[in-house]
């Protein structure tokens, strides 16, 4: 559910907005006025909120000073007309998320405000270790009693207070994010801004501006200065996910901020100052490409005075059943199942499993078990065949096992409540796998046959379990091979 107050007179920009956010998991709360804008922010405390710049008994922009002086942490994004664009742009330079031209085109609006959205619950939805995890409210949970996770939290700890960058160090499902956001609500910056960036997910050209901004013409389509993330996030704290993708250039950049804190816009010669905690993650052995040459040596060192290593799930098999137990406990009501505990058997079959998508993978798993499942209790039968050490068949026409409208049927037949996502999700990783193995594993050309960035790639890959070797595996290959 997400609150989105939207202030702003103009009773077209309230139809657009009324267009665009008709789903039922959409709050949509409107003021006509700075004053009763302001009432509603103290009162809903809303998830986004769009401010017009141009308001009938104050300036768009006093609102705005006056909304980060209630919570700064709220997103803002701000409506312009062509006339009043250089404003809301010193607005962003002041911590406002972004900003939305006039006339709206629907789809930038909701691709803006669910950006915005994502970004607020990430500041918002507190990352807790299990046992603190027993206050009320919505909250994301590091479970495990291991020493390798009582490690981690120690790690938290001692460093969440520090005003010094942090790097974490995992597998791709272990739950990166999640000791971010623990950092950054521990910190003295917890009043203070949050934003995350996947370097991965974004073409290498335009990573630079996303982080610094540009000024008008730097490059082609640099139609208006744009402010970057580090001139947004001043005095908070930014999230750098995947950042052993980030481009040499790029590295030199983020180095001169981690040593001085300033930096300069793309294009532009003016020198900016920005007081930013960074949080870096990635996936990748850094020592190793640090070696090869492919990430600089002096961010590595900056970035890992203090660094905190993730284990794999395959390493700490005693926390699994607590696992188990917690997405149990908070996936059941989600798909309207009453499963309360995991039988010995079944238990036993996730003990064996390797688990090389970790915590994700998990979560993925227990999902299409609960949607199988009848009754209280989640039983060995209820689990996917790669987890039962069966033979998976690839669905689709191509493949020995179940065609697509024979998979569609049998899924319908037992009562699958996601199905498009199921189908999508198996249609997708049947492609990438096809693609790879006709590329030989060459992720290069096979993004340019896809159309998709290498980036897009990358997370595809590891989103789905598909394993580049000699030959290409996708996730129910790898759990047919193993022991």
């Amino acid at each position: 559910m997400t609150t989105i107050l939207v202030i702003d007179d103009e009773a077209s920009i309230l139809h657009a907005f009324r267009r665009a956010f008709s789903d039922p998991d959409d709050t949509l709360v409107t003021a006509s006025d700075g004053a009763e804008g302001l009432e509603l922010v103290q009162r809903i405390k809303p998830d986004v909120i769009v401010l017009d710049l141009n308001l009938p008994d104050m300036s768009g922009l006093d609102v705005f000073h006056r909304i980060r002086a209630i919570d700064a942490r709220i997103p803002v994004l701000f409506i312009t007309g062509q006339g009043t664009t250089e404003t809301a742009i010193e607005a962003m330079k002041h911590g406002a998320f972004d900003y939305l031209l006039k006339p709206l085109d629907v789809a930038r609006v909701r691709e803006l405000v669910e950006r915005a959205a994502a970004i607020s619950r990430l500041i918002r939805v507190p990352a807790m270790v299990e046992d603190e995890a027993l206050v009320e409210g919505p909250s994301d949970v590091l479970v495990g009693r291991s020493p390798a996770m009582q490690e981690v939290y120690k790690a938290i700890g001692l460093v969440a207070p520090q005003n010094l960058a942090v790097l974490i160090l995992g597998e791709s499902g272990t739950g990166k994010e999640l000791v971010a956001r623990a950092v950054y609500q521990h910190s003295r910056r917890a009043d203070g801004p949050f934003l995350a960036i996947n370097c991965a997910a974004i073409p290498e050209n335009l990573l630079e501006s996303e982080l610094f901004g540009h000024e008008k013409g730097a490059f082609t389509g640099a139609d208006r200065r744009r402010i970057g993330k580090f001139e947004q996030c001043s005095g908070g704290t930014l999230f750098l996910d995947e950042i052993g993708d980030m481009s040499p250039l790029t590295q030199a950049k983020v180095l001169r901020v981690l040593q001085d804190g300033r930096f300069e816009r793309v294009g532009g010669n003016e020198t900016i100052r920005a007081d930013v905690r960074v949080i870096a993650a990635t996936n990748r052995d850094l020592e190793q490409m640090v070696s090869a040459g492919e990430f600089r040596g002096d961010l590595f060192y900056r970035l890992g005075i203090v660094t905190i290593k993730l284990p794999p799930l395959r390493e700490r098999t005693e926390d699994l059943p607590l696992l188990i137990d917690h997405f149990l406990k908070r996936f059941s009501p989600e798909l309207g199942k009453e499963v309360v505990r995991i039988a010995p058997d079944a238990l036993e079959e996730c003990l064996r499993h390797p688990w090389p998508g970790n915590i994700r993978e998990l979560q993925s798993v227990l999902k299409q078990a609960l949607l199988r499942a009848q009754g209280p209790v989640l039983v060995a039968d209820f689990l996917p065949a790669s987890i039962r050490g069966e033979m998976a068949q690839e669905p689709g026409p191509r493949g020995s096992g179940l065609g697509w409208d024979d998979y569609i049927e049998e899924r319908l037949r037992t009562g699958s409540v996601d199905l498009y996502a199921e189908t999508l999700a198996l249609m997708e990783r049947s492609l990438l796998t096809s693609v790879l193995r006709h590329t030989r594993g060459n992720q290069l050309q096979a993004a340019k046959i896809l159309g998709i960035t290498r980036g897009s790639l990358r997370n595809k890959i590891r989103t789905l379990g598909i394993a580049i070797e000699r030959s290409v595996l996708s996730g129910d290959d790898q759990a047919s091979r193993s022991p």
